[in-house]
């Protein structure tokens, strides 16, 4: 449908008003004057009929016809007024305008009816005598107190209709004439009323464009006058909020440019809302053109992918490790928020990745450092070792160098023993670097019982009680020297950190959904300061029995790597004085049948 301005609304709309009120005030004073010349005029034929009655005494009756006709034509003539006697019965007596011998019985005339009951009686109507359309008025005419007749006078309406003919056209003419002088000035009120609402709509067309510096004329009536008020305030805090707008937007994207991890923000359905510099760069796409886009079309990396699918399908907040790899292999540590608008309703998540290839090359380096140094240490050190014990065997007399022999011997035996833990760790963490440790389904009580019977001549010394709770068909994917070197490490320390004649326990079991192994001692206990550092390489609690001991400060270290590289994690709790609790928890694997 085809729109109109306003003007071509209001513009007719006045024409048809004013139009409408003409034709009802031509019509009002049309009823007006017909109502007002008919009653002039019954009053006019019912003075005359007074007047003809007042002639008529003593002469109202038959033997009297021919007088009174004479009478009564006289009369019509003279008043210009058709006059008619009629007895009370309906027959004509005398007419100023016909042959009464030829008139009808008038007795069924409403004006004669009304008459005869008394009253005045008044009718408009055709007559098929005359030919014409006349006003009739009769008056009942008595004497001595008897109503004898009825005195009718009558006039044409023709000539008031005439009259009237005149002033309806006067009436037309003066209406045509008052339409087109008001039409103009309907025009100019039109245009007065609309142009306010022009001027809003160019104004509001401006603000559309960005304009809202250039404030809206404020012009027209009460009501305009406030609207345009309110659409310059309304422009004003909207320019306000917009400048605000803008300047945190350049104060993120400043932030989100300078920031070194790289952030990523992902919609529900896998688009991509936002990426700053660093993401770009880390994965060499174009940052101004990739919103909007899928994050399968933007970032080819599957890793990636379906750590988004993972995360857009969480509650929670998630976290991993991710290698990626392409002609730079990248490792990244990657974190994955829920992204919630104002109401807190979910969006998407936020990303944030941190490159650590820089740190795992360092890693790598180091790694490979110590492994090269331990292993070139090795060599001097079986020499040394050779050599001292070939001293010792020699029978020497003398005390103090013998001391000394046994000194380098014991020191060369710790350092051989720290060398060969660097070694192992060296090697697990390349194992798990490099791809993983070939893990295999396997049962587990085997494994426990192995490394029961390495520490038995450690037992038998401390005079320890080791007890195995595992169930024999307790099965889980792991590499079994890798585990059998860590319960060593476990159940090593729990000896020497338990007092003689004490007892040590040895636990698998079976959860809803991971396998847990856990060491139990009742000997000192670790206070819980230590607790979060316990795992760290060569961090000792007591230095001085440690060293006593013979440990190298790298076991632990070694049983946190092989519980990563059988995907699990290392725990503890420990009460001092009372004994402390190592746990491995392992991916919960079928139980063989």
């Amino acid at each position: 449908m085809r729109l109109r301005r306003l003007v071509w609304q209001l513009y007719p709309s006045f024409l048809l008003v004013i139009l409408l009120v003409l034709i009802g005030l031509g019509w009002y004073v049309s009823i007006t004057l017909r109502s007002f010349h008919y009653e002039q005029t019954a009053a006019d034929l019912r003075s005359r009929a007074q007047l003809v009655s007042e002639q008529l005494h003593g002469q109202f009756d038959v033997t009297r016809q021919l007088m009174l006709a004479t009478l009564i034509q006289r009369l019509g003539e003279n008043s210009g007024t058709r006059i008619t006697i009629i007895r009370k019965d309906g027959r004509v007596l005398a007419d100023s305008r016909e042959d009464p011998a030829r008139m009808d019985d008038h007795s069924r005339r409403p004006e004669i009816m009304a008459a005869v009951a008394g009253q005045e009686g008044m009718s408009i109507r055709f007559s098929h005598t005359l030919g014409q359309t006349l006003m009739y008025v009769a008056l009942p005419f008595a004497e001595g107190g008897e109503v004898l007749g009825t005195v009718r006078t009558a006039i044409s309406v023709s000539d008031i209709d005439e009259t009237l003919g005149v002033m309806y056209r006067r009436l037309f003419i003066g209406g045509f004439l008052i339409a087109l002088l008001t039409a103009p000035i309907s025009w100019l009120l039109s245009r007065k009323i609309c142009r306010p609402l022009e001027l809003m709509t160019v104004a509001a067309q401006r603000f559309s464009r960005g304009d809202l510096d250039t404030p809206m004329v404020e012009i027209g009536t009460e009501e305009a006058l406030r609207l345009s008020k309110a659409l310059n305030v309304m422009a004003h805090q909207l320019s306000d909020r917009i400048q605000r707008e803008v300047e945190q937007r350049s104060e993120m994207e400043a932030i989100l440019g300078c920031m070194v991890e790289g952030i990523i923000a992902v919609d529900n359905d896998e688009r991509v809302i936002r990426l700053n510099a660093a993401a770009a760069k880390l994965f060499n796409i174009d940052v101004s053109g990739e919103p909007g886009r899928s994050i399968q079309e933007l970032i080819r990396h599957a890793e990636l992918q379906r750590f988004v699918g993972r995360a857009l399908s969480s509650q929670e907040p998630l976290e991993e490790e991710l290698t990626l790899l392409g002609s730079e292999k990248r490792y990244l540590h990657v974190q994955a928020s829920p992204l919630t608008a104002e109401l807190n309703d979910r969006i998407g998540i936020l990303i944030v990745l941190h490159d650590l290839t820089r740190m795992k090359q360092l890693e790598s380096v180091r790694r490979d450092f110590v492994a090269n140094v331990s292993h070139e240490l090795k060599t001097p050190i079986t020499a040394i070792r050779g050599a001292v014990e070939t001293l010792l065997d020699e029978e020497d007399e003398d005390t103090a160098q013998r001391q000394f022999l046994q000194i380098i011997f014991k020191q060369s035996e710790r350092l051989n023993a720290l060398v060969e833990d660097l070694l192992d760790l060296s090697r697990i963490e390349q194992g798990v670097n490099e791809g993983g440790w070939e893990l295999k389904k396997d049962l587990l009580l085997p494994v426990l019982q192995s490394a029961k019977n390495a520490c038995d001549s450690l037992l038998e010394q401390q005079r320890i009680e080791l007890e195995i709770h595992c169930p024999e068909r307790l099965q889980i994917r792991m590499n079994a020297p890798l585990m059998e070197q860590a319960v060593i490490n476990l159940l090593s320390n729990a000896i020497k950190y338990s007092d003689g004649g004490n007892r040590v326990i040895i636990k698998a079991s079976e959860l809803e959904d991971r396998v847990l192994l856990q060491v139990q001692d009742f000997g000192c206990g670790i206070e819980e300061k230590h607790l979060k550092r316990l795992f760290e390489r060569f961090y000792r609690i007591d230095l001085s029995r440690s060293r006593s001991l013979g440990g190298t400060g790298l076991g632990l270290a070694i049983v946190k790597h092989i519980a990563i590289a059988h995907q699990g994690e290392v725990q503890v709790r420990s009460t001092p004085g009372e004994g402390s609790v190592f746990s491995i928890v392992f991916p919960k694997m079928k139980v063989i049948s």
